[in-house]
């Protein structure tokens, strides 16, 4: 029995919400996953050789332990801005 006053269109709010949250557990795992590779590359003894893995491939080039834990550090930190982003975007829409 449909409701009244329910829009055809409400469905649509429903969609972009999980979606969103979809986006912010895939951001949450992307997030865990970082942190661990910093804390491994940081724990890591100074003599220890550090690969890096070829985009699409499984060809591995020694790396730069330093360059690598710094590259590890920025996208640790975009994470976590592009989720805060969507943290702060979505109080945003629940005050309004």
């Amino acid at each position: 029995m449909p409701v009244r006053g329910a829009r055809p269109d409400d469905n649509s709010v429903l969609v972009s919400t999980d979606n969103s949250t979809a986006h912010k557990e895939d951001l949450s795992s992307k997030i865990k996953e970082q942190k661990i590779v910093v804390d491994e590359l940081s724990n890591l003894k100074k003599n220890r050789k550090v690969y890096r893995q070829q985009q699409n491939s499984n060809i591995f080039f020694l790396a730069d332990r330093t360059e690598m834990l710094s590259e590890s550090k920025n996208i640790l930190d975009e994470l976590k801005k592009e989720y805060q982003d969507i943290e702060n975007s979505e109080k945003t829409k629940i005050k309004k």
